[in-house]
């Protein structure tokens, strides 16, 4: 992990938070030791993300529409994107995996890759602070943000959220349905609801992935 610290600029306090974020859950499925997965960690991340990325495009594209900045930051914060930062970084070396996950590249994988970097951003938030925490992702984001020819990938998620809100009244929610095969090969299957309804189900081999093909499915129903 010191070789880590030093890739990441970073000297961790308490590095139990950097051990965890690096902890895949298959790992932590098959040691003995009560070894905490960075699932937990993945979810701080993504919001600690989203906060960092928002404040600064709000701050510093001052003429793009609410819309507009909903796609820049879906950009941003894509799994394709966290996983380029994470081959920056080199972080697949470094992750904990069960043997089957090694057997399987399952340290090249773009969903584990994407997920490994929002734990350790939120490893970094835990023990450094927000401060640090905006530092580190905006080495990461800042030039992309600054590029006006930026490719905005195609987000159902965001487009089936601004339809649904020209109803306030109308409640949007994604729910996992199941997951399915080995840890070093498994599928979520989710469903988007409306108002109690399913509306779209999707099924990919990250959660992410899962709640887009979802949307689009909705969006398909709902005739766009």
């Amino acid at each position: 992990m010191d070789n880590l610290e030093k890739i990441l600029g970073i000297e961790f306090k308490n590095k139990e938070y950097l051990k965890t974020a690096l902890t895949h859950s298959s790992y932590a499925n098959e040691s003995k030791n009560n070894e905490k997965s960075n699932e937990r960690l993945e979810f701080l991340g993504d919001a600690v993300l989203s906060l960092i990325v928002s404040d600064y495009i709000f701050k510093n594209c001052p003429d793009l529409p609410e819309g507009e900045l909903t796609k820049l930051r879906a950009c941003v914060v894509c799994e394709k994107a966290l996983y380029n930062f994470a081959k920056q970084l080199n972080i697949g070396s470094f992750l904990r995996l069960s043997h089957g996950e090694k057997r399987s590249n399952g340290h090249k994988r773009p969903s584990i890759l994407a997920d490994a970097f929002e734990a350790i951003l939120a490893a970094i938030y835990l023990d450094s602070g927000f401060e640090q925490a905006r530092k580190f992702v905006l080495k990461f984001v800042e030039n992309d943000l600054k590029n006006p020819k930026i490719k905005v990938f195609k987000d159902y998620k965001t487009s089936l959220q601004e339809i649904i809100q020209q109803n306030p009244e109308e409640k949007l929610e994604y729910v996992l349905a199941g997951a399915s095969g080995p840890d070093h090969d498994k599928l979520f299957s989710v469903h988007v609801k409306l108002n109690s309804n399913i509306v779209g189900k999707g099924v990919g081999k990250s959660k992410k992935e899962a709640e887009q093909k979802a949307a689009k499915e909705a969006l398909a129903l709902m005739g766009y």
